[in-house]
């Protein structure tokens, strides 16, 4: 055979090809374009030493270009502590999966309790699940809480002021669950109330999904949102940046049945695009309809506290028609990582976090302006991201801040460039950065 580790031998192969008609194992592809198929040999080095493959991952890591990060947009490069990272890497929480014996699972149904504890915290709500992929699915899973609630409504209502990427998964799910989804254009880069209204008085409405802070960094005023919803028979939810909520309005302030988001803002690494951590938090009323996991306190027989597996509405566990969502590996370990640091930084470090990034960014924000290189295009406030109007085009900006090591100005069409400054970038970082785009001013 010519793979070691696989199982199956030539008979078993054979038998299966046999049950499904097909002559071998290239038949299963059969229906793959030829012009995709690749044909090469993978670039698979020969089998090593220990001490060889440590060197080829080291080179091959050095290829990796570390930028200094002045972008969000959904993904924000805050501060990891390293006790979060070595308590994921404990073996009991790295390799474990669904604590469905309670009597061995007393650590791990713990700390899904107290990160549930906290998110409600955060966003004023009352119940948290534990917990969804990523802010995108986080929001979508939203979505179709709002249908399951209100039932006989067919159609979500979505802000164009949020990420482009929660729009299109919104929309991926919504397609497939046979739910009408509509973009509701922006007003001034802020969520437009008055179109709301007039999509809400059609009266299929079953959510509105609007951002805590939108893809402009802008905070958003959602004065009116939650009664111009509720008089609708519909469910508000809004997309909320959790670190943010130490600082600002929560969504159960603003009135929201939802909340949802993605807490990567709480000190989860960027780690090139994942893992992230989806949260999903609702009143008490709708939690029947939470998809995922939710655990409980209670008491064992000696009236000792305990913590339990108390709703799981998945496919698994009861009837499909019933079940809200096949949430699987609901990325509890990334959990785990939120928990340890929303322990450590306490609501005076998350409020440390939001200062330095506010005078960050708003330092950024007026030193950019007196480049004369850029223009203010709104005057609402933000918080640690920002976009202007760029005088110089977003592609060559981006490529002479890459060649120095930054990543920022990332383009929001029209001219318009974001930036971002959380607590981990210094002043330093960021007068270099302004002398990098200086230069540029005296090219040009």
């Amino acid at each position: 055979m010519g793979f070691a580790y696989f199982p199956h031998t030539e008979g078993d192969i054979r038998a299966m090809l046999d049950r499904i008609g097909l002559d071998s194992l290239d038949g299963l592809y059969s229906d793959v374009p030829e012009d995709v198929l690749y044909k090469g040999d993978f670039s698979i080095p020969d089998a090593m030493s220990e001490m060889e493959i440590r060197r080829w991952f080291d080179d091959l890591a050095s290829e990796n270009v570390r930028l200094k990060v002045f972008c969000g947009a959904g993904a924000y490069d805050h501060y990891s502590p390293s006790a979060a990272k070595a308590v994921i890497s404990r073996s009991e929480f790295l390799t474990s999966y669904t604590p469905y014996q309670a009597e061995v699972s007393q650590g791990t149904l713990r700390y899904i309790f107290e990160y549930q504890t906290m998110m409600t915290r955060l966003t004023g709500l009352d119940c948290s699940n534990a917990s969804m992929y990523d802010g995108p699915t986080s929001a979508a899973e939203a979505m179709l809480m709002t249908v399951a609630c209100t039932r006989k409504k067919s159609r979500v209502l979505v802000s164009a002021t949020l990420l482009p990427r929660v729009i299109d998964v919104v929309g991926t799910y919504c397609k497939f669950h046979g739910t009408g989804l509509s973009v509701i254009p922006e007003s001034g880069f802020s969520s437009d109330l008055e179109a709301f209204r007039k999509e809400l008085a059609a009266g299929d409405v079953a959510g509105v999904l609007v951002p805590g802070i939108n893809r402009y960094g802008i905070i958003e005023d959602l004065s009116g949102f939650a009664d111009a919803v509720h008089s609708a028979k519909a469910l508000l939810a809004v997309y909320s940046d959790p670190s943010s909520l130490a600082v600002i309005r929560t969504p159960g302030e603003w009135g929201a049945d939802i909340a949802c988001g993605d807490a990567q803002s709480l000190g989860i690494p960027l780690s090139f695009g994942g893992p992230y951590l989806g949260f999903l938090c609702c009143r008490q009323e709708y939690v029947r309809k939470l998809p995922g996991r939710i655990v409980g306190q209670t008491s064992d027989p000696e009236g000792r506290r305990c913590y339990v597996l108390t709703l799981q509405a998945r496919e698994q566990h009861i009837r499909r028609e019933k079940a809200t969502s096949n949430i699987c590996s609901n990325q509890s370990l990334m959990a785990l990582y939120v928990t340890v640091y929303l322990s450590l930084m306490g609501p005076q470090g998350l409020r440390r976090v939001n200062e330095l990034s506010y005078g960050g960014a708003h330092y950024l924000y007026s030193a950019l302006l007196d480049t004369g290189l850029f223009t203010e295009v709104s005057e609402k406030p933000f918080l640690k991201e920002f976009v202007l109007r760029s005088g110089i085009p977003a592609a060559v900006l981006q490529e002479k801040l890459l060649e120095k090591g930054y990543f920022a100005a990332l383009s929001c069409g029209d001219d318009i460039v974001s930036f971002c400054v959380t607590e981990n970038r210094t002043r330093e970082e960021i007068d270099d950065l302004l002398s990098v785009i200086r230069d540029l001013r005296s090219s040009k």
